[in-house]
């Protein structure tokens, strides 16, 4: 099942900043991958990776999706002192920034460290250090360049607009446990190319045409807004929530009933809770009441498709998220399923 495959390619993609909008890099390092394994691929004007695999009939064309675009942050404005305000990109855990390393990438191709921190950074110093509220406009970089006025940032090349990616620490523990930010979505892009490495080695079809896409702008909400016009069901490998009143945990396949924008197709997510019990994985079938999908986006953007969503259950999402390989192998297993024992709908 690709295990160890997997891992190592999420750890190196992991390590790729990517917030949404500045993807180009992860983007090309998924598309060296799978062309390396036979594949073609095309990217859409806005940087969308789209990846073509022949089934056996061509009755129709399915798609499968998962982002490589993470939350981040943006210079909002540059501070006297020649610190760095800030604006958020998707909807990060502003209170768990608090002390994160980061790098700012400048227009001009530089890229400069610095440390994302409370307005009330020292103890010693400040009466609010521990009960500050820490919200974005309380937030600042501190850069690792010798500044002490806005004109010093400037000089460095630094601007309004620039990108500020958040260190994700990956770390892969001997127990099997993946800790990063932004498992959301790249352990699944991750299991993706996982199941792409696993058909062209075991030289297996899928039953119909297959368009696995790569999306840069889920974490804003119209990542795939746009899609092949001659998808006919897409199916989002995007995490699975972990939490109060949910079934799922770190070692299952998570399939979404309902999320903030309503339910997913209800033969389509049938089906794929019909195949998880004939595979004898370990699924959750949940409702993610605060949750939106590139399924949505697609649907929104008014392709006519069937939608449906799964993921690996992931914990502590859009803060320092943690999985299970288990439950990454469990994804790949039922997208394996969906793909080759997919019966016609």
């Amino acid at each position: 099942m690709q295990k160890e495959y997997v891992l190592q390619f999420a750890k190196e993609l992991l390590s790729i900043d990517s917030p949404t909008g500045y993807t180009q890099q992860a983007i090309s390092f998924v598309e060296q991958e799978v062309q390396s394994m036979g594949y073609r691929t095309k990217r859409t004007n806005k940087g969308n990776l789209l990846i073509y695999v022949e089934g056996k009939s061509h009755d129709k064309t399915v798609g499968l999706c998962a982002h490589c675009d993470t939350l981040g942050l943006m210079v909002r404005s540059i501070k006297a002192d020649g610190k760095l305000a800030l604006t958020n990109l998707g909807g990060p855990l502003i209170p768990t920034l608090d002390g994160e390393y980061c790098r700012i990438y400048t227009r001009d191709g530089k890229a400069y460290s610095g440390t994302i921190l409370s307005t009330s950074p020292a103890a010693h110093v400040y009466k609010d250090a521990s009960s500050k509220q820490r919200t974005i406009d309380n937030m600042e970089v501190r850069i690792d360049e010798v500044v002490k006025s806005k004109e010093d940032t400037q000089k460095l090349g630094i601007q309004n607009g620039d990108f500020v990616a958040i260190d994700p620490k990956v770390q892969i523990t001997d127990s099997g446990f993946i800790k990063s930010r932004f498992l959301d979505d790249k352990i699944s892009v991750s299991a993706l190319v996982g199941v792409l490495k696993e058909l062209h080695e075991q030289k297996l079809t899928p039953t119909y045409d297959t368009i696995i896409m790569m999306s840069t702008y889920e974490e804003v909400g119209h990542g795939m807004a746009y899609i092949p016009k001659e998808i006919s069901e897409l199916l989002a490998v995007d995490m699975g929530c972990i939490g109060e009143d949910l079934a799922c945990s770190e070692y299952d396949v998570s399939i979404c009933a309902k999320d903030s924008s309503g339910p997913y197709d209800y033969e389509f997510t049938t089906r794929l809770i019909e195949l998880a019990k004939k595979a004898e994985l370990s699924y959750a079938v949940d409702i993610y009441p605060m949750y939106g999908s590139d399924v949505s986006a697609a649907r929104n953007g008014g392709n006519d498709i069937k939608g449906a969503l799964i993921g690996p259950g992931v914990h502590a999402s859009h803060g320092m998220e943690r999985t299970h390989i288990d439950g990454v192998c469990q994804t790949m297993k039922l997208i394996l399923a969906y793909l080759i024992n997919e019966t016609k709908s």
